[in-house]
C-alpha cells in the first residue's frame, strides 16, 4: 500500500492523470518501482506461506521481514536514481531464493 501511495502522490505532484503511465522521469521511476514490487509479490508470498507451513515459521517470518525491508530499499534507491536498485534488487532475489530452498526442503520433508 506504501509503494501504491507513492504513485498517487506522484501523481499529483506532477499532474499526471490516470491510466498514463509516462510524463516527469522522476514519476515514472516511482511507478516502475512499484509496478515491480507489484510483479514479485505474489511470487514472494506463495513461497513465503510454503515456507511457514512446511519448514519453519520462524524462519520464514524472518526472511520474509528482511525480504520487505530489501524492497522498501529497491523502492527507495529506484526512486532516486535507476542505478540505486540494483544492490537491494539482488539482496531480495536472494531471499527469494532462499524461501524456494526452505519451501522445497520442507516438501521433501513432508512428503518424503
Amino acid at each position: 500500500a506504501y509503494f501504491a501511495l507513492q504513485v498517487i502522490y506522484a501523481r499529483r505532484k506532477y499532474k499526471i492523470s490516470p491510466p498514463e503511465t509516462s510524463g516527469h522521469p522522476e514519476f515514472e521511476r516511482i511507478f516502475r518501482a512499484q509496478a515491480n514490487c507489484s510483479e514479485y509479490f505474489p511470487i514472494f508470498i506463495s513461497l513465503l506461506w510454503v515456507a511457514g507451513i512446511f519448514f519453519h515459521q520462524g524462519v520464514a517470518a524472518v526472511c520474509g521481514l528482511l525480504y520487505l525491508y530489501t524492497r522498501l530499499k529497491y523502492f527507495q534507491g529506484y526512486t532516486t536514481a535507476v542505478q540505486g536498485r540494483l544492490g537491494p534488487l539482488y539482496a531480495s532475489a536472494r531471499l527469494l531464493w532462499l524461501l524456494i530452498g526452505l519451501a522445497v526442503a520442507g516438501l521433501l520433508a513432508h512428503f518424503v
